[in-house]
């Protein structure tokens, strides 16, 4: 005989594993109205089509009491975090909120593919991909020399400095394999005479934790870079270029280590863009524009360093990024996606889904993306994130056949640098 199933819905909200949530993130505010949907890039997608969720579905999946539906499906974790169901929502609803939660539901056994490894060693031994501090020192003073001898005579890597005005990250994937990308901010360092450090240990940028719904895991990994930045007396911490890994960052020192910062500890952090925009308007640095000459470009509003910053803090760097463009092109070859800044759509990276194992799903939720490059017509596109950089690169470049070339904005100004002796 078929069990009756008794329980009132608001039972089931108050027994919910998101109960705390339906109030914190406003979602009794919803009134359906589609918005969040209308402006998601998953919505209709054919790779999704087996399960047919989308945000309005999967938030109304938490109301009625459908939750281990949502924590079970794919949607939680091919969402990229883009931020534009929470922009467009007229009664801010925090959506993103509950995507996180559903992650952070799901056995950490059961996390789609490498990311939790990735985030245990993390946390085992101070990188992601579990990089012996021998061979980082190694890999770092090797490439150092090269360096040295193409361009920058004298160069060395301050490692684990006392004192520097900047304290700098590396990703473990250029440490790993792109050695080449490491390059092109110790150029801009060095043109621009700066005191600056990295550490020997804990150095990883990327916060996978945030990745996974992993709160914890992203605070532990958030506490290593101040627990770095104190004691190597650093006074400025740059937050990681990857964009997942500054909002990351940037959540978890508002929230828990804000009084590690400020006049009174003698500490701060920034963005890169900020610091390439000091560097270039106090004239540390000078630039050949007739490097990029008569070349059009574009340049891509990454979700983590406009929307998300903006909808969180109040501030982004959409005006700071093509402030720094204009030092290094003539803006006249410039041409703007048909969606920018806070209306720009996300590449399909986000939220682990360049590393994550849903290929056909990344592609083709980079559709949109790859509409809008068409739409310039330009040959070279600008980002600022490593993620969007090989997710556009590497696979929407070919998946819709984009005569383009990609590069970072660090990357540009590196390639523009009036190098003096």
């Amino acid at each position: 005989m078929e069990v009756l199933d008794f329980m009132t819905i608001t039972e089931k909200r108050q027994a919910s594993r998101f109960a705390d949530l339906i109030s914190a993130a406003h979602v009794n505010a919803c009134y359906t109205c589609g918005t969040c949907s209308g402006g998601c890039p998953l919505t209709g997608m054919e790779s999704t089509r087996d399960e047919r969720l989308d945000c309005r579905k999967a938030l109304r999946m938490v109301l009625l009491g459908m939750e281990q539906e949502l924590i079970d499906s794919r949607f939680p974790w091919i969402c990229t975090a883009c931020y534009r169901c929470l922009a467009g929502c007229p009664m801010g609803v925090k959506l993103t909120d509950i995507w996180t939660r559903a992650k952070a539901l799901r056995p950490r056994e059961q996390v789609p593919g490498v990311l939790h490894k990735g985030v245990e060693m993390c946390l085992q031994t101070g990188n992601n991909m579990g990089i012996p501090t021998a061979d980082f020192v190694e890999t770092l003073q090797d490439l150092a020399a090269e360096l040295a001898e193409e361009e920058c005579p004298g160069f060395e890597i301050p490692l684990d400095k006392i004192g520097a005005d900047y304290l700098f990250f590396e990703n473990s994937k250029e440490v790993f394999a792109d050695f080449e990308d490491l390059k092109w901010w110790w150029k801009i360092f060095y043109a621009a005479r700066v005191d600056w450090t990295t550490s020997s240990t804990n150095w990883e940028s990327v916060d996978w934790g945030i990745f996974t719904g992993n709160a914890e895991a992203s605070k532990e990994i958030a506490r290593r870079k101040v627990e770095n930045m104190k004691r190597l007396q650093a006074r400025t911490m740059i937050l990681p270029d990857c964009g997942g890994a500054s909002m990351g960052t940037r959540i978890n020192l508002e929230k828990y280590f804000k009084h590690e910062f400020g006049p009174e500890t003698g500490h701060d952090y920034v963005y890169f863009f900020d610091v390439l925009l000091t560097f270039l308007q106090e004239g540390r640095i000078r630039v050949d524009k007739t490097v990029h000459a008569d070349r059009i470009f574009t340049w891509h509003d990454s979700c983590k360093h406009g929307r998300g910053p903006r909808l969180y803090w109040g501030d982004d760097c959409f005006e700071k990024a093509r402030e720094i463009l204009g030092y290094c092109f003539d803006m006249k070859n410039f041409r703007e996606m048909p969606h920018n800044r806070m209306n720009a759509y996300c590449c399909g990276a986000g939220a682990g889904n360049w590393p994550g194992p849903f290929q056909a799903e990344k592609t083709e939720h980079g559709r949109y993306k790859a509409e809008d490059i068409k739409a310039t017509g330009a040959e070279l596109v600008v980002v600022g994130c490593s993620n969007c950089r090989d997710q556009i690169m590497r696979n929407l470049r070919k998946a819709y056949d984009l005569d383009i070339e990609v590069k970072y904005i660090w990357q540009v100004v590196a390639d523009a640098l009036i190098l003096e002796g």
